[in-house]
């Protein structure tokens, strides 16, 4: 019988963008409205689409081998897991996810200690009533399955809300108190999975190249051809260029110039390499870079 890797994907606002890095990593995935089984092109997995709430619990339990999910729904659930890699990006940007304490905009609590005796709505119940007990506030909280902008103008006196950019936050009217946590998504596996040296390894891999396509989605490469005389000056007038590859050409004289950079630098680069005396100048997607 062959071995198998359960994995657990979130299911929701992050499947699409985990997904696509999952492409890019190397296993495409491809879900059907019929079955909730996805299939993936790797004989040796076993895809399983989970709320992210949910998936560190499956992975404790030894449901799922591994997933894929929040730091913040691992705090929430208290699950003990092992955690492999943490990978940042999200559903709008690459920005790590926060969760936050607020209020409406004319609301007159100022800090935590003014919602003593006050009623809180949130989906992370457990990570909110650790919290007001470390600042020694009283308070009720209750779960909110979902709509919990709205209620907080009319049924609590604050919210516990995850945010990206806040952009949301400023469009209902909300006023950010305190930041209770930071969360990135987690590649997390099964304690006695983990053991496992066939699973480890296979683990290891799906982790090694996740990170490699992460790695890529920020960075370009780029090659030029550059007379040998004026190399130096050039390495040394940009040093985005770092430990760059130099080959000869068949053209005695001339070099070969194919570096690595980081995407947002390129529009700036260009036109000086082209000043610097580069010709045939390439630029070219990356889709893993392994370090």
């Amino acid at each position: 019988m062959k071995n198998k890797l359960r994995f657990g994907l979130p299911k929701g606002s992050l499947q699409d963008a985990t997904i696509e890095k999952m492409a890019k990593a190397g296993w495409n995935i491809s879900v059907s409205s019929r079955s909730y089984v996805p299939y993936v092109d790797d004989e040796e997995m076993e895809i399983r689409l989970i709320r992210a709430q949910e998936i560190s619990r499956y992975v404790e339990h030894g449901y799922l081998d591994c997933g894929i999910t929040g730091h913040d729904w691992i705090v929430e659930n208290g699950s003990k897991v092992h955690e492999v890699g943490e990978f940042l990006f999200s559903k709008v940007s690459r920005r790590p996810a926060r969760w936050v304490l607020c209020v409406p905009e004319n609301s007159p609590v100022k800090s935590v200690k003014d919602l003593h005796g006050k009623r809180i709505a949130t989906e992370v119940v457990n990570l909110t009533k650790k919290y007001l007990k470390k600042h020694g506030v009283k308070a009720e909280v209750e779960f909110s399955w979902g709509a919990t902008e709205v209620k907080a103008h009319e049924l609590v006196d604050a919210i516990v809300e995850v945010t990206e950019t806040g952009s949301s936050l400023r469009a209902n009217n909300l006023r950010i108190v305190d930041e209770l946590l930071v969360s990135t998504p987690r590649l997390v596996a099964n304690r006695d999975s983990w053991k496992d040296s066939w699973k480890r390894k296979k683990i290891e891999t799906l982790s090694l190249l996740l990170q490699g396509a992460l790695e890529a989605e920020t960075k370009v490469g780029l090659k030029m051809n550059i007379e040998q005389k004026r190399l130096a000056m050039l390495l040394q007038s940009l040093p985005a260029l770092r430990n760059p590859t130099i080959s000869n050409l068949s053209q005695s004289g001339w070099v070969a110039v194919e570096t690595i950079i980081d995407e947002h630098v390129v529009r700036e680069l260009i036109p000086q390499l082209k000043a610097a005396g580069a010709e045939g100048i390439i630029e070219y997607p990356l889709n893993k870079v392994v370090y």
